[in-house]
């Protein structure tokens, strides 16, 4: 089963989801959606008294429910209760709030946006464009983090042409690129930001953007050159190309007499944008 962990918003409360390629439905986090519904400030216990309930009653819907991992507030991958749209429009019947309908026409354009998606990529592209700018980036800014998408994505479909594995193998090869350019690992990256679940890429500046870009994209063209066919080999071009990156980071460094690596995040890089407005 291939699987895809993303962020989604509703009313500015984060939804976490996966997409099964397979089966071509996501799989919503239960506790996100109570959240989002009641308000409650442990919706957590809410959700494990909820549950109770429903076995109680022979409720079907929380027996077919089950659990994947998701990223959690300290940054981890933990086990989470997840339900497919279908179900969570039955749990929410169970869940008095008026903010129901409102989440069940959220979810109904969640699928079909993803189906849209995949057979007109340059939707995604566009509701990217759409988010970046509600969220107030800059238009250079966003420019920015869409050609770093495509640039992702290519060297994520030559790893999957040289067999590394979605998941654990991916993260680790991307924590060789970051650690290699930035000096840091992705964890420590995100830390000095003070990020926690959110994504580091949406919380680096233009420069870190170009650094990190240039860092997948080196990695890409080496890989294709030497068509490396085991992990250890796809580790070292990792770290070659992002050397590539390093070197122009000391560079711009030693000439402009600024760190590239900043603690500047999304908050603080849009009241930036404000400011200069």
């Amino acid at each position: 089963m291939t699987k895809e962990n993303a962020i989604k918003i509703f009313e500015d409360k984060k939804v976490r989801t996966v997409w099964d390629d397979e089966q071509e439905k996501w799989y919503i986090s239960i506790v996100d959606v109570i959240a989002v519904l009641t308000d409650s400030v442990d919706p957590t216990a809410y959700w494990r008294k909820l549950k109770q309930r429903l076995k109680a009653e022979g409720n079907e819907t929380v027996t077919n429910c089950h659990g994947l991992k998701m990223p959690a507030a300290d940054g981890k991958m933990r086990l989470t209760d997840v339900a497919d749209t279908e179900q969570l429009f039955r749990l929410i019947q169970s869940i008095p709030s008026p903010k129901a309908e409102p989440v069940k026409m959220w979810l109904a354009q969640l699928g079909r946006e993803r189906l849209e998606e995949i057979d007109d990529p340059e939707l995604g592209i566009d509701r990217a464009m759409e988010y970046y700018h509600r969220k107030g980036y800059s238009e250079t800014w966003i420019n920015q983090r869409l050609k770093s998408i495509e640039v992702r994505k290519e060297l994520t479909d030559e790893w999957e042409r040289r067999g590394i594995k979605k998941g654990q193998q991916y993260a680790t090869l991307t924590d060789i690129i970051t650690y290699g350019w930035s000096g840091m690992t992705t964890k420590q990256y995100k830390q000095f930001k003070g990020l926690k679940t959110e994504s580091l890429r949406d919380n680096m500046t233009n420069l870190e953007l170009v650094l990190n870009m240039l860092a997948e994209a080196s990695t890409s063209e080496i890989s294709k050159e030497k068509q490396p066919r085991t992990f250890i080999q796809n580790a070292k071009v990792a770290q070659e190309g992002s050397s590539v990156a390093a070197a122009a980071r000391r560079q711009l460094e030693l000439k402009s007499g600024k760190k590239v690596v900043t603690p500047l995040n999304a908050k603080s890089i849009r009241a930036l944008k404000k400011e200069d407005e």
